[in-house]
């Protein structure tokens, strides 16, 4: 039987329930750390960003959709080129109670240690996960091949970038596959105290936009 397509399109709300699930199964570990929500709490926080939180006008979020369900997703991030920055309204914390106010502040502090901020001419890809059972399917280089396609069509933009954790050789060697390489090295206690993660790598991939 022949699987489905693979279809990539921009993030829908309707489908931030599944993109909450998803960024737990790539990035759960890592806050759990931090408080104690379980899986299912920890789903419904990322959900509930997505539902109050607008997205920055300096960002994209892209899904891998299959059948329907939602296989992965990765989102990317830059510089704004206005020298003025537009000021977001943003909603209450206050929607975020139900998760207890020591968790909440647990789970701030570590998104603002989690965040990196794009210099001029950057582009960030600040998360790109793959759902477990579609893993080594090649959905994690479709959203890459995306992100390489988005910044190249960018006149502002001459580089993609991304920190992957020293644990994780399997996503460097596909990064590396891409034409990422190695900027820096990193060592973090802050990281290594909240998420238990010490060694963290920078890589860039940088392209002319003379081939365009």
């Amino acid at each position: 039987m022949t699987a489905a397509p693979i279809t990539l399109e921009p993030m829908q709300a309707k489908y931030n329930p599944q993109v909450g699930r998803l960024l737990v199964l790539g990035f759960g570990g890592k806050f759990q750390n931090l408080t104690n929500m379980n899986d299912g709490e920890l789903a419904l926080f990322f959900e509930k960003l997505l539902d109050h939180f607008p997205p920055d006008p300096v960002s994209q979020r892209m899904v891998a959709t299959q059948d329907g369900e939602v296989i992965g997703t990765i989102s990317v991030k830059w510089k704004s080129e206005s020298a003025m920055k537009q000021k977001q309204k943003l909603p209450s914390w206050k929607n975020f109670n139900r998760f207890g106010t020591w968790n909440l502040l647990k789970m701030r502090f570590g998104l603002y240690f989690f965040d990196h901020k794009p210099e001029a001419g950057e582009c960030y890809i600040s998360e790109v996960v793959v759902h477990p059972d579609h893993q080594g399917k090649g959905v994690g280089k479709l959203l890459l091949q995306w992100g390489q396609y988005f910044a190249e069509t960018k006149q502002s933009l001459d580089r993609l970038s991304l920190y992957v954790s020293g644990k994780n050789p399997r996503a460097k060697h596909l990064y590396e596959q891409l034409s990422f390489h190695t900027h820096s090295q990193t060592k973090s206690l802050v990281w290594h105290l909240l998420f238990k993660e010490m060694k963290w790598e920078y890589m860039i991939m940088r392209f002319s936009k003379e081939k365009l």
